[in-house]
């Protein structure tokens, strides 16, 4: 019978293709050490060799090829391997080495591809030669927010706990449901954007050429530091999830009256990538430069994809993040329409509350966020101060319905477990989260379930008596000081509310400089936890002190649009 399973399985042409990638993946292949760019299936390809045991690779191969599913070693996903990632060979910083220097590992499709497909002859393809990966740090950031128009101003407003929610101030808003926001109160553009520039862009165009530029600042990027650089290997991807809404509106409203009222600039003011097309005007940089615009988890794509170009080699240094400036009357009528906003008009400070059993919805909020990442040894060679590193990411698709999260989480899990692969770490190496969490009912018990699921098994669970705990560490204190970390989850969104596609830099920021402070920041207004949310995971209403050994920032957007990203401090 299994002689004509196995039989079957061979004689099937698909099931002969699998058979013989994996063969190839699994041996090498036949065809020499011709080697590429492809470490992100380095981990599958051992898990794969573990699976085939002693037997022969057909042998282990054939059950998978009658399945169809993995088998259940590679399900098991190095579950029970805590002791070892903290005490051992798989600490964070090997881990680092082993995914810097081994990306480019041997994929051929060799003599047992041929043999299996049955080719005549194989053809032959030039592959780049092999590299030494390349690192990504960040080196500077820039934020326009309601809590602050500096990364150092901004953080410390967090950790102090403060609110930027407030009765909206910039236009009539006494006819609408929801009447607070987070707003920004005061914003100059003077030494930053041209007065005649000011006056004809939207805001969001504004936020980010302000932002930009701040992070260059930041980053100790001088006229002089910037003549030095190679401008056709220095990018700029900054995205909006909404692109200039109030110029666009301007426009209709002139349309109006006469078309020869609107502004000749309302087109290309109005769309998503022109903010970084006139940053990169600015500064003359000629390297990869576009927009992406995946709603609310805007911001985390363009780090990831900017962090790509790095390591590709296409760029040495980005200028990556979000902006959005929606906090104008069709703006809020357009949220308010869909339900999603939080009336508590009466108390703006406590209108947004993650995982709070009394939350009625999220908080608008504005500004931008700018990341400015560079290739490690760029970064050295001028001297820079490097915040942390930038490990990995991941994004994937709900593929469920336009605004309501999953149900089972699947995608989120999948794009947290895609992002630890891709970081090249264990979820046991993760102690530190900045959640999504806008305030909503349904998407905060969605991601707490999603985190719970993927670091429920984390190491601090193993000590839930205190008796244990006591005795443990009287008898091996250094075993007890290694798994007695704690994972720590909050939300960036309690006190800025939710900047749509700036969120996700802003909370990148937030992450990055929680890595260099040690401090992560308190959640407000988590007074009545929802059912099933596990307090002693949230960080409490104060700051609290964490060395954090990698960080997990989410963001998730309308349209089932998932993302990870992974920074870690550097070493």
């Amino acid at each position: 019978m299994v002689g004509a399973a196995a039989s079957s399985c061979y004689a099937s042409p698909l099931c002969t293709f699998f058979v013989a990638a994996c063969m190839s993946l699994s041996h090498g292949g036949g065809g020499g050490d011709t080697r590429q760019p492809l470490g992100r299936s380095r981990r599958r390809r051992q898990q794969l060799g573990k699976c085939s045991g002693s037997g022969s690779v057909q042998e282990a191969l054939v059950p998978s090829c009658l399945e169809f599913k993995p088998c259940s070693h590679y399900n098991k996903n190095n579950k029970g391997n805590a002791f070892s990632s903290l005490l051992g060979s798989n600490s964070l910083s090997l881990n680092r080495k082993q995914r810097k220097l081994n990306r480019a590992t041997t994929s051929s499709s060799g003599g047992a591809m041929a043999v299996a497909m049955g080719m005549e002859k194989e053809g032959t393809v030039d592959k780049k030669p092999p590299m030494e990966q390349r690192r990504v740090v960040v080196t500077g950031m820039g934020v326009e927010t309601s809590l602050g128009h500096d990364p150092n101003t901004f953080y410390e407003n967090l950790l102090q706990g403060n609110s930027g929610i407030s009765q909206i101030e910039n236009f009539d808003c006494s006819e609408f449901p929801t009447r607070i926001a987070g707003e920004i109160k005061s914003f100059s553009t003077e030494g930053w954007v041209a007065p005649k520039l000011s006056k004809r862009m939207d805001k969001f165009m504004l936020y980010l050429l302000t932002a930009g530029k701040k992070a260059l600042a930041d980053g100790a990027v001088t006229d002089e530091v910037m003549a030095e650089f190679n401008k056709a290997k220095c990018g700029v991807l900054i995205g909006s999830a909404m692109g200039g809404m109030k110029v666009f509106n301007d426009a209709i409203e002139a349309l109006k009256i006469s078309y020869k009222k609107m502004n000749p600039f309302c087109v290309p003011f109005a769309t998503t990538n022109m903010g970084s097309a006139m940053l990169a005007m600015d500064l003359g940089w000629m390297g990869p430069n576009y927009s992406i615009s995946t709603a609310c988890a805007t911001s985390n794509f363009c780090i990831l994809n900017s962090a790509n170009h790095i390591i590709r080699g296409e760029a040495d240094v980005m200028l990556c993040g979000g902006s959005d400036a929606v906090i104008i009357p069709i703006g809020l009528g357009g949220f308010v329409a869909c339900r999603a906003l939080s009336q508590r008009n009466n108390d703006p400070t406590k209108a947004s509350r993650p995982w709070d059993s009394n939350r009625d919805g999220f908080v608008m909020g504005e500004g931008a966020g700018v990341l400015l990442l560079e290739e490690l040894e760029h970064a050295k060679k001028r001297g820079a101060t490097i915040y942390a590193e930038f490990l990995g990411g991941s994004f994937t698709c709900d593929a469920y319905h336009m605004t309501e999260p999953r149900p089972d989480g699947a995608g989120v899990i999948l794009c947290i477990e895609r992002a630890l692969a891709d970081a090249g770490i264990s979820k046991e190496q993760i102690n530190y989260i900045n959640a999504h969490a806008t305030s909503t009912p349904a998407g905060d018990l969605k991601e707490y379930q999603a985190l719970a699921h993927c670091f429920g098994q984390n190491p601090e669970v193993a000590f839930s008596s205190p008796d244990l705990l006591k005795f443990s560490f009287v008898c091996f204190p250094y075993l007890v000081s290694q798994l007695c970390w704690q994972l720590k989850v909050n939300s960036t969104k309690s006190m800025i509310g939710h900047l749509l596609g700036a969120a996700g830099a802003v909370e990148a920021i937030a992450t990055v400089q929680a890595i260099r402070t040690g401090w992560v920041h308190p959640n407000i207004n988590l007074e009545n936890p929802d059912n099933g949310v596990d307090t002693s995971l949230l960080v409490g209403p104060k700051k609290e002190r964490l060395s954090i050994k990698a960080a997990l920032s989410n963001s998730f957007g309308f349209g089932g649009h998932n993302s990870s990203i992974i920074f870690a401090p550097y070493k």
